[in-house]
């Protein structure tokens, strides 16, 4: 019997070359609804804040840069008195449930004490403010992402086991009616199984829809999702401390998993991500397997899955991948790539937690096993320059990379697909994982008139 294939990991000492990190941030203000960013930099922050994630802006936004001028940077004016005149001037337009300040570049150059300003305004304001730093000092720009997390753990209230919501008990009261119902009877749980009394918090955020179908398929399996953090409102935080559980739904929050850890004490759920029919299963399973749940139906959903998948699979079967490293979702990706038939050259990644991202190590062993292909060379903080030279000798069909190698790449006959792009799209859950061919399927069906243009393929809805 084959064993499995070790991977071995590399580093190399490349420069960073990542997109900034506020951007990763500013999408988090369209998810905590009573919120308001404030980011504190130059006018180039604001800018950047304008355009780049301005594409998913439909209406006034509810973040704005707190710019510093010349004077900020020279020390000549008084933070606390110009971001107390910013903070009120943001209660009376928005009245926002709580305000969120992004410390930039800028605020570290000049030592800026936001950590220490922020406690004496909230008391003068009335008005909760959080302090994270999405300096761009950080290895990927999603990590500005975890940094808010992180910072808002803290606020999160005290979990008590001996209390208990009334979401809750209404939840565990429906179970118990539904267990109670007389046989033929319309029950929606017809196993009639019990919801396990354990607490689940989810951490990471994701659109509402992808949320919603995570709940609903974690109730299915009789598990209850007591909260998410980030919550949609702040008021609804969930609680946090001895006796939670928390599961992560990305790779690159572990920065919260370890504050959810040592600060409040919670125990952390090492799940692969929810990516992919199989990476949604394997989440799901390692879940039911840590609150004593015996899964049901999952093995004939991800089948379902993959055979509505197959005129995309059809596409990528036997191209070959190189990921450059550029969001810390590498790993993951090349996981489900694999799993797709695809052959992955190299995976790049800024920072690889080991240990937060081990269960996805592990199936991307087993995937590579399952898939009869080598295990990819894993590079982390990889020479872009160096990489370069690798795919000129390998000859990738496609480069996931940032959108500053993208354009040499294509002049030298390498197609390309910004990393960016799947940090904002809906690639959670096996109903999204059309989106995710779609993304990569994409500069593969443009260059190639013997494929079809699918683009305007339509969605199927199906459970997650």
């Amino acid at each position: 019997m084959k064993t499995l294939e070790i991977p071995t990991f590399e580093c190399e000492t490349g420069n960073h070359h990542t997109f900034c990190p506020i951007s990763r941030v500013a999408w988090l203000y369209q998810k905590i609804e009573d919120s308001f960013f404030s980011v504190v930099g130059t006018k180039t922050c604001g800018y950047f804040l304008q355009n780049a994630p301005g594409v998913t802006i439909l209406a006034e936004p509810r973040y704005a840069t707190a710019e510093s001028e010349e004077g900020d940077i020279s020390a000549q004016l008084n933070d606390q008195k110009e971001l107390r005149k910013i903070c009120f001037q943001i209660k009376k337009d928005r009245n926002p449930s709580v305000i969120i300040w992004i410390g930039t570049r800028t605020t570290e150059i000049i030592k800026m004490d936001l950590e220490g300003i922020a406690p004496k305004l909230e008391r003068q304001l009335g008005v909760p403010i959080i302090v994270a730093r999405a300096n761009g000092l950080d290895y990927a720009f999603t990590q500005g992402e975890d940094t808010v997390l992180a910072a808002m753990t803290h606020r999160c209230p005290e979990y008590d086991c001996y209390a208990m919501s009334q979401e809750r008990r209404d939840a565990i009261d429906n179970v118990e009616e539904m267990n109670a119902a007389p046989a033929g009877s319309n029950r929606s749980n017809p196993k009639g199984r019990k919801l396990n009394n354990q607490t689940l918090v989810l951490f990471g955020s994701l659109p509402s829809g992808v949320a919603s179908q995570s709940n609903s398929e974690s109730k299915r399996q009789s598990i209850h999702v007591s909260g998410w953090l980030p919550s949609q409102r702040y008021a609804e935080l969930p609680a946090l401390g001895e006796g939670v559980y928390v599961c992560g739904v990305n790779p690159f929050l572990s920065r919260t998993a370890t504050t959810l850890m040592r600060r409040r004490k919670c125990q952390l759920i090492g799940a692969p991500f929810p990516i992919g029919p199989d990476g949604t299963r394997a989440w799901i399973e390692k879940i039911c397997s840590v609150f004593n749940v015996k899964p049901d139906g999952l093995e004939q959903r991800e089948n379902q899955i993959w055979d509505n998948l197959r005129d995309y699979l059809r596409i990528v079967i036997g191209k070959s991948i190189f990921f450059m490293g550029d969001n810390l979702l590498e790993i993951s990706l090349a996981r489900f790539l694999i799993r797709c038939g695809m052959i992955v050259y190299e995976v790049g990644i800024p920072y690889m937690d080991k240990r937060y991202q081990a269960a996805e190590l592990l199936l991307l062993q087993q995937t590579c096993k399952k898939m009869e292909t080598p295990m990819p060379r894993i590079v982390e903080k990889p020479d872009n320059y160096s990489q370069v030279q690798r795919m000129h000798e390998l000859k990738p069909n496609l480069a996931i990379t940032g959108m500053a190698h993208a354009n040499p790449l294509e002049a030298r006959g390498i197609d390309t697909k910004w990393s960016v792009e799947f940090t904002f799209a809906q690639i959670h859950g096996s109903a999204n994982a059309r989106d995710v061919l779609e993304l990569v399927t994409r500069p593969l069906r443009r260059n190639n008139d013997s494929i079809p243009d699918w683009g305007s393929l339509s969605r199927q809805t199906l459970e997650i």
